[in-house]
């Protein structure tokens, strides 16, 4: 494998256009199918097969159960093979929109896009997505291969007609080259050999045209970029980092700067399993030590000095949204990128892409599978280049922080310097002066739970008794925000996140001030309570759960807001057509149909003296 380039490439388009069944019989045709899997291959199509008496060639790709019985593709199938050209790895990747996710999942360590189209159907939607998510995933070369020829008796004029067509789409895209092959892959027509049903086309078969196209992406000559993903200590004398170079060239002697710090230093030994090296190349596994004992840690880009990249905590990128719940801009999630994790959110949708031209439309949330152009938000700064830059440090991924599923993949395109000349203003007085001034440990109380629980009832009284004992505290309330901070928002999913961020963000600055914050938001979303609780520090964030079914929250509706919502005046109401996310784990739950609020009251100030959070006055 190494004395041959490697061509990494997938198959895609639109579900039940030959995707697997090309790949199979790709392989069929090349003799790269050992006598035993030939064996199963004629099992499994007389139990599952599609074709009759033929062998059915996707049953080589699709492995799983499901897809079988189902003749479609779920999961990314991929298959290593070799001719004496050139050595394979194909992904064959699912035509259906549901699974946009793992399409695109193929499409981000590719070469190559083999975009097949069925010859009946021509260009349909997940044609020209798959081909968009493509692009934007940095492929460069694409195949068109119009499939099932045979179904349209070979015929040139459909074939130039949807060639044509896919050209006239494509042209708003980023491809280098696009050849385009008429197939038909149960029968083998131009996959290996060329047919004499297409006399009328001149150009390479399938394999041919994988077997020599040029699709180096020259990651050699790009600038240097290591990112560290373990720093090695196996003893008190070693310390090296060890990662997959992503790009570039290194040499002992180089100098070298840790791109977010600006700490430079050496590279003094380059190790390998097989021992030292002189020099290292974009997609060797190292370990390299230097010649300082600097700080960098998992996460950190290596580079020349000279060919630095951006580090920014704000940048534009273009976001392929992959989960079933919509993406809400102000909402915290996980991004990593390269080998580092940081809380980002999107902080602006500029605009969502028509699927069909690409043009922009106007968009507030972006839905499964839409492709948007987005201004997002780091909790710190992250080093990058522009994705068209290099794939390998442009591009990133976010995951949801409560079902830690991946729900985007995003590629960067410029770092936003609005904020360039702004620094954090060190202060000369800190939290714990002021805590221990007002002889108490500041925290936030947050009341969550469903409208007319008793939330702000609760919380009004503990903060009565507080200060009565003479404890510093402020109340922040949702219906007194929307008044004021917050009177911009309405209650649509978004504004709900960005009302509790707004929210977070205040108790955030009164608990530095050394107060004990009370906090009563319906706050539906668990997702914000607990970018609220990871902003603040140890302890500083206690979850009040006021659990009050919702039958007795309608009973008392105190403003007649259930009456409403059930009449259809007061639409996204929270527990009626909005949901609610109860409380995982909270520090306190709050069981309001076993009590009265003055005992609860005195439940929650119960807790806070026995954690320590109420010191006795001098």
């Amino acid at each position: 494998m190494s004395d041959r380039n490697l061509l990494r490439f997938l198959t895609c388009g639109s579900v039940d256009d030959g995707k697997s069944t090309l790949i199979g019989r790709l392989l069929y045709d090349a003799k790269l199918i050992l006598d035993d899997q030939l064996a199963f291959l004629h099992k499994d199509s007389r139990r599952y097969g599609t074709t009759g008496e033929d062998p059915d060639f996707a049953l080589l790709m699709d492995g799983l159960e499901a897809e079988r019985e189902q003749s479609i593709t779920i999961d990314v199938a991929y298959r290593y093979f070799s001719t004496d050209k050139r050595s394979f790895i194909v992904a064959d990747t699912p035509g259906h929109e549901q699974y946009t996710r793992n399409m695109a999942t193929g499409a981000s360590t590719s070469d190559l896009a083999v975009i097949l189209i069925d010859a009946r159907k021509g260009v349909q939607v997940q044609s020209r997505r798959h081909a968009a998510i493509s692009s934007l995933f940095g492929i460069r070369h694409a195949v068109l291969v119009v499939n099932k020829i045979d179904l349209v008796d070979y015929s040139q004029v459909d074939f130039n007609r949807i060639v044509q067509d896919y050209r006239a789409f494509a042209s708003h895209l980023s491809f280098k080259s696009i050849i385009a092959i008429p197939t038909s892959a149960r029968f083998g027509d131009n996959v290996v050999s060329l047919s004499t049903n297409t006399r009328w086309y001149s150009g390479p078969t399938i394999l041919q045209h994988l077997e020599t196209v040029d699709v180096e992406s020259d990651l050699q000559s790009k600038p240097f970029r290591f990112p560290v993903q373990l720093v090695n200590r196996p003893n008190p004398d070693f310390r090296g980092y060890a990662a997959t170079i992503a790009s570039g060239r290194v040499h002992c002697g180089d100098p070298v700067v840790v791109a977010r710090s600006g700490i430079t230093s050496r590279i003094s030994r380059i190790v390998t399993a097989d021992g030292d090296l002189d020099a290292a190349q974009a997609g060797d596994a190292v370990v390299v030590t230097l010649a300082d004992n600097i700080d960098v840690a998992r996460g950190d880009l290596l580079t020349h000095p000279s060919e630095r990249p951006q580090v920014a905590d704000q940048f534009a990128a273009t976001v392929l949204w992959m989960d079933a719940e919509p993406m809400l801009p102000g909402r915290s999630y996980l991004m990593r990128i390269g080998s580092q994790w940081t809380a980002a959110s999107i902080s602006l949708i500029k605009h969502k892409f028509d699927i069909h031209d690409l043009k922009p439309l106007a968009a507030r949330k972006l839905a499964l599978n839409e492709l948007g152009f987005c201004n997002l938000s780091t909790a710190r700064p992250v080093a990058f280049d522009a994705f068209d830059d290099n794939r390998e440090t442009g591009s990133f991924i976010l995951v949801d922080r409560y079902s830690n599923q991946t729900c985007a993949a995003g590629m960067i395109a410029f770092a936003l310097r609005r904020a360039a000349n702004i620094h954090r203003e060190p202060l000369s007085v800190g939290k714990s002066t002021r805590a221990s001034l007002k002889h108490q440990r500041p925290c936030v109380l947050w009341f969550t739970g469903l409208p007319a629980a008793g939330k702000s009832t609760i919380a009004r009284l503990i903060e009565q008794r507080l200060t009565a004992a003479g404890h510093h505290t402020y109340m922040l309330d949702g219906d007194n925000l929307r008044h004021g901070l917050n009177r911009d928002l309405g209650f649509t999913d978004a504004d709900r996140v960005e009302n509790v961020r707004r929210a977070g963000e205040v108790a955030k600055l009164l608990v530095d001030a050394g107060l004990i914050v009370l906090c009563a938001f319906i706050s539906p979303f668990r997702a914000e309570r607990r970018a609220i609780r990871e902003a603040l520090g140890e302890g500083e964030f206690i979850e009040v759960f006021v659990n009050t079914p919702i039958e007795i929250c309608e009973r008392r509706d105190p403003k007649g807001l259930y009456a409403k919502a059930r009449a259809g005046v007061i639409p996204n109401f929270t527990g009626i057509d909005s949901p609610y996310e109860t409380p995982d784990a909270p520090e306190i739950t709050l069981l309001t149909t076993q009590s009265t609020p003055q005992p609860l009251a005195d439940e929650v100030i119960a807790f806070l003296d026995a954690s320590g959070y109420l010191q006795l006055q001098s």
